[in-house]
């Protein structure tokens, strides 16, 4: 997948493309459709088959002291992209010239002039251009204009529920990640850079990554049953593990970290970034009276994260798409 930063002087391979429009911050049920519709345009019409997003999350760029939010940090966004095989990703800096375009500017300079765009394909409920006043009949009565066609997909449910962004972070943040990866269609995962520790772990026989999570939404606190990403030279490994997220109350900490111990793991993993995909929690975080309590509820933690894990199934290893 090529990514693109510019709508301009793009490359003739990437003009006519069949291309689906939004955030798709979580990549969901509700999100894969829309993409996969542009997916099934580009097909039948031999086009490129491409997603133009944004970067930053426009609510960020509105409200820049907005507590972390994002489901799909870009990177991420961009891997899941590559691996349905989308050919372009265009990912625009949405920035005060973009937040100030009107709709019918975005269409023409965008979207006519700048990709020669074939077929345009959004979700439901569909906002663009200054003041947000863009919609599906602004951009239906503009496709006709300028010749490319236009599909509004409708909204995903999975169950009695609806597939949307609000309500999954919503379910992050209570430590439903079970429900939330029913609704993505996979576990939401986070990634992140492991950095040194106090080596706590270490010495009660818990070995950790530790990683900071300053700036990615902040699930429920707890311990959870996770599978845990490590590059290798086929891509990425995945390892049975449990993770803990939260400030370590029994150690009186005041940082929000995640911490990821790795079952039957043996390797250096210092400065490496790590995929931690979030399975089920097993209980939320609570503080201990000591060491050996502590201990003794890890022990009984890993133990239920297992089990958990076992019922799951596996994750399969998946190559590496985006470098």
């Amino acid at each position: 997948m090529r990514i693109l930063r510019h709508y301009t002087n793009v490359e003739a391979a990437a003009r006519g493309a069949a291309i689906a429009i939004g955030n798709f911050d979580g990549m969901h049920r509700g999100h894969a459709a829309v993409i996969s519709e542009a997916g099934r345009f580009a097909h039948d019409a031999g086009a490129p088959w491409a997603v133009l997003t944004f970067e930053p999350h426009p609510r960020r760029f509105f409200q820049p002291a907005i507590a972390p939010f994002r489901l799909t940090p870009f990177r991420v966004k961009a891997r899941r992209l590559a691996d349905l095989g989308v050919d372009y990703m265009v990912n625009l800096r949405f920035d005060s010239r973009i937040a100030g375009m009107e709709a019918e500017d975005f269409v023409h300079d965008v979207l006519v002039a700048g990709l020669g765009v074939r077929h345009v394909v959004v979700g439901p409920g569909f906002k663009f251009g200054k003041g947000r006043r863009g919609n599906d009949a602004l951009m239906l009565r503009m496709a006709a204009e300028h010749g490319f066609g236009f599909t509004e997909v409708p909204a995903v449910r999975h169950g009695d529920a609806m597939c949307a962004s609000t309500d999954i972070r919503d379910l992050i943040r209570r430590g439903l990640v079970d429900e939330a990866a029913a609704r993505l269609g996979a576990p939401w995962e986070i990634e992140a850079r492991v950095r040194p520790g106090a080596a706590r772990g270490e010495a009660m026989g818990f070995p950790t990554a530790n990683m900071a999570i300053n700036r990615v939404l902040h699930p429920g606190p707890g311990i959870y049953a996770v599978r845990v990403g490590v590059a290798g030279r086929g891509g990425t490994v995945w390892h049975d593990g449990a993770a803990y997220i939260g400030a370590r109350p029994t150690f009186a900490g005041d940082e929000l970290l995640l911490e990821a111990h790795l079952f039957d793991f043996s390797g250096e993993l210092y400065g490496q970034r790590l995929r931690v995909a979030f399975v089920e929690r097993v209980r939320p975080d609570q503080a201990f009276d000591g060491p050996e309590s502590l201990i003794a509820q890890m022990t009984d933690d890993c133990r239920r994260a297992r089990q958990i894990l076992d019922a799951a199934g596996p994750i399969l290893n998946s190559p590496a798409a985006v470098t």
